[in-house]
Formats: structure tokens, C-alpha cells, sequence
């Protein structure tokens, strides 16, 4: 959270903030894709760290992912939101809209926002193609949260963080929203819904 990631491409600088993101880690975590082992597909998860792993989804979506894990153990951060802070024009201009809010308030608009394709896929971040800088010094509480989207798979872990009251975080569902704790509450539970609830 708070760090920024930058994209340079012909000559121009676009990116900004992240403001919240998904850990997804290990073949433990069945809704992490390395839940089935190594694929073709997943093989970057695999390490070493600090490459993109970057898919196609739900027919439309690229999703950005960082691997994050040592080589060998597949760890990532998926990406699901950014404030945009370089080449806010241009990036309103791909996304074909006006707020800044709405410009990478997701995982898949913040991929379009930045123009991330299945061509970036490996993509080194200490590269200069595209790479993240920071952490800046936060002024918003970090919030913790079940994952979004994945149905009932590792759904009691409190593993989508993001930056609390920020206009660029991506809508949550209700269920969601009646389970978001501060940081501090979700360290204190390991991170893990079902030990918040069976404490109850």
C-alpha cells in the first residue's frame, strides 16, 4: 500500500498510488492459481520475485499481479487499485472516461489504464518498462478484508487490504463490507475471518 507503479512507454509516464490489493499464496490458498500445482500458465508465480504475472479474465480483463513469494514457493499481489497521479489525461483518454475515480478503480480498469497485456507478462519491475517505487509515507489507516470475487474458496482470509476512505478503491459487496477490520485486528486474528467468528 501506498507505493507507486510507474509505466514508461513511448515517452510517456503514466501511474500512480496503490490503494489496495489481494494476496494470494501458496497451493494451500484454493483461490490462489497455483492451488492445482505448476502450469504453463502459473509458472511465474513460481519465483523468483518481482516479475509481473499478468492473465485474461472473465473474457475482457487483464489482471496485474506481482509475484512475491522466494523462488520456488508461488506467492502474488494481485493489484486492484491505483490513484492516478502521471499521465492522468492520458490515462482517462484509454479508459474513455472523465472522474479520476473511475480510472483504475479495479483490477481490470487499472490494467487498461496502463495498458497491461498478456505481452507484459514476466515483465521484470527493475526494469524501466514498468516498475513500482516507495513505500511514501501513508496518511490513510490500511483496511483488511475477505478477497473479492473468488466465491467460498479462502474466503475467511482477510488477505484484500487497501487504503481506508479512498475515492479509488474498487466497490465492495455487502458480505464483504460486514467484514472489513482494521489492520491491527486482522494481525491479531492471523489474518483469518473464521478465528474472528469462532472468538465471537
Amino acid at each position: 500500500m501506498g507505493c507507486h507503479i510507474i509505466r514508461q512507454a513511448d515517452g510517456l509516464k503514466t501511474g500512480g498510488i496503490i490503494v489496495e490489493a489481494e494476496a494470494y499464496i501458496g497451493e494451500d490458498d484454493p483461490a490462489c492459481h497455483a492451488s492445482h500445482g505448476l502450469t504453463e500458465r502459473n509458472s511465474i508465480m513460481y519465483g523468483p520475485p518481482g516479475f509481473l504475472y499478468v492473465y485474461f479474465t472473465y473474457g475482457n480483463h487483464f489482471m496485474i499481479n506481482v509475484v512475491t513469494g522466494r523462488k520456488g514457493f508461488p506467492a502474488a499481489v494481485l493489484l486492484r487499485g491505483m490513484e492516478p497521479i502521471y499521465g492522468v489525461d492520458i490515462m482517462a483518454k484509454k479508459r474513455n472516461v472523465e472522474k479520476s475515480e473511475a480510472i483504475a478503480s479495479g483490477p481490470g480498469k487499472l490494467a487498461a489504464a496502463l495498458s497491461v497485456t498478456k505481452q507484459d507478462y514476466g515483465t521484470d519491475l527493475l526494469g524501466n518498462s514498468i516498475y513500482i517505487i516507495g513505500p511514501g509515507r501513508l496518511k490513510d489507516s490500511i483496511m483488511a478484508s475477505p478477497r473479492i470475487g473468488i466465491g467460498a474458496r479462502g474466503s475467511d482470509k482477510l488477505w484484500r487490504f487497501y487504503l481506508k476512505d479512498n475515492p479509488h478503491v474498487s466497490r465492495h459487496p455487502g458480505a464483504i463490507r460486514e467484514n472489513i477490520r482494521s489492520l491491527n485486528e486482522a494481525k491479531r486474528t492471523a489474518f483469518s475471518l473464521y478465528k474472528i467468528q469462532t472468538n465471537l
